[in-house]
């Protein structure tokens, strides 16, 4: 049995490249990082299944704005590599999160690095930049909105409202450090800014190419295919009912009851074998 455990535990730090020294999660004494033990990005953000699933509906969503579509579609190689952003989205998660502050702000002026390379014009002419302090409010949005609906779905469904207010409160740091503005920080806000944004939102040929490579992308390893397909639906079964209709995604209601029984069978499996990750070396550390 501890084998299995092993087994499991293994693919999933290869999965999100846990161990490979692209993030060190060791902190000084004394320094709880940007948030520490007791915060709600802790506890948001410590599921690796409601993680995952929350990933997946994020880049969803982040590929509706016309900006988003064409940092990706300009200057990744998204067709190959759409696990790899994944990835390098959970690491910067991960570090932000429980690494020490300096490592947060290695991580954040690093992204803000790249940023500064990603600029562009638009189909209709219209240049964008991934430095447009709206266009990254709109990336962090569509992230934390999913991070939050993946553990009220698959973690806590009675994750209190003010908690909920707490989560986007603190995590909202990160996204003003790296130059986003007027970041909601309530439920309340985050559904009103979501609704204002809705007009802005669009898709084409591109965001169908991108989203086929997000969701149809070969996992890693073979024997990770069931799980992978698994978080795949889970993640779509998180977007709001106007994105999964923009995206054209079929979501039959009377497929919903497996996709979130089979959700809480990969999540049980998962907390049972994931011995070491972030949020438990974090926690050691407290």
């Amino acid at each position: 049995m501890t084998d299995l455990r092993d087994a499991i535990q293994s693919e999933v730090h290869r999965l999100v490249g846990f161990g490979d020294g692209a993030v060190d999660l060791t902190r000084p004494p004394g320094d709880d990082g940007l948030f520490g033990p007791g915060s709600a990005a802790w506890v948001v953000h410590g599921d690796f299944t409601a993680m995952m699933a929350g990933g997946v509906a994020a880049l969803l969503l982040q590929m509706l704005h016309p900006g988003a579509l064409a940092g990706v579609w300009d200057h990744s190689n998204f067709r190959a590599d759409m696990l790899g952003r994944l990835r390098r989205t959970a690491q910067f998660i991960s570090g932000t999160t429980y690494g020490a502050t300096a490592t947060a702000e290695s991580l954040i002026a690093r992204v803000r690095r790249i940023h500064d390379r990603v600029a562009g014009i638009l189909p209709d002419g219209t240049r964008y930049s991934a430095n447009d302090p709206d266009l990254l409010t709109w990336v962090h949005v569509a992230e934390v909105a999913s991070f939050l609906a993946a553990h009220r779905r698959y973690r806590d469904p009675a994750f209190p409202v003010a908690e909920q207010d707490r989560y986007l409160g603190e995590y909202a740091v990160v996204a003003e450090k790296l130059g986003a503005t007027a970041v909601p920080r309530t439920r309340a806000a985050l559904d009103a800014y979501l609704t204002a944004v809705r007009p802005q939102l669009r898709v084409d040929h591109r965001t169908r190419e991108v989203a086929r490579a997000l969701l149809r992308q070969p996992p890693a390893r073979p024997a990770m295919a069931p799980a992978q397909a698994l978080l795949m639906q889970g993640g779509i079964d998180l977007l709001p009912d106007w994105a999964a209709r923009m995206h054209g995604l079929d979501r039959r209601p009377l497929a919903r009851p497996a996709v979130r029984a089979g959700m809480a069978g990969i999540g049980s499996v998962l907390r049972w074998a994931l011995r070491d990750g972030s949020a438990k070396r974090a926690g050691q550390q407290g």
